[in-house]
């Protein structure tokens, strides 16, 4: 008899609201809480709704304080997003409203993240200057 494979991890989209939902929190607040504790005060409940829709995945930078201020480890919100991922996206109807961004926004670190890349430098974003010739 062939052992049972073992129980894949949980997504991340119904692990975020569930653990949101445990402590008694709205969307609004959660984004509230996560910009507090990140210094960061662009995040809006629209992105904790498309992360629990699973119509993107946070990267590394926000899994980290998603673990902080969930008070969950780091370890299970890392292998559930790495699950999310592996799931491929999530459709939505229309062309080009299902994503599942895999990508980190560049130049950040927190809790999850190191800093900076191997030759200690980061990855720049912005926009670049156009010149016209």
């Amino acid at each position: 008899m062939t052992p049972s494979p073992p129980p894949r991890p949980p997504q991340l989209g119904p692990l975020l609201a569930q653990r949101r939902s445990a402590l008694g929190w709205s969307q609004q607040r959660t984004a509230a809480e996560l910009c507090t504790a990140a210094g960061v005060p662009t995040l809006s409940r629209h992105e904790v709704s498309r992360w629990e829709r699973q119509r993107r995945v946070p990267g590394g930078f926000w899994l980290g304080w998603l673990a902080i201020v969930l008070d969950m480890p780091l370890v299970v919100l890392a292998e559930a997003a790495a699950s999310t991922r592996r799931a491929g996206p999530t459709r939505v109807g229309g062309p080009g409203r299902a994503t599942v961004a895999s990508a980190r926004p560049a130049g950040r670190t927190g809790p999850g993240r190191a800093a900076g890349r191997a030759g200690g430098t980061t990855r720049g974003g912005g926009a670049r200057a156009m010149t016209t010739g």
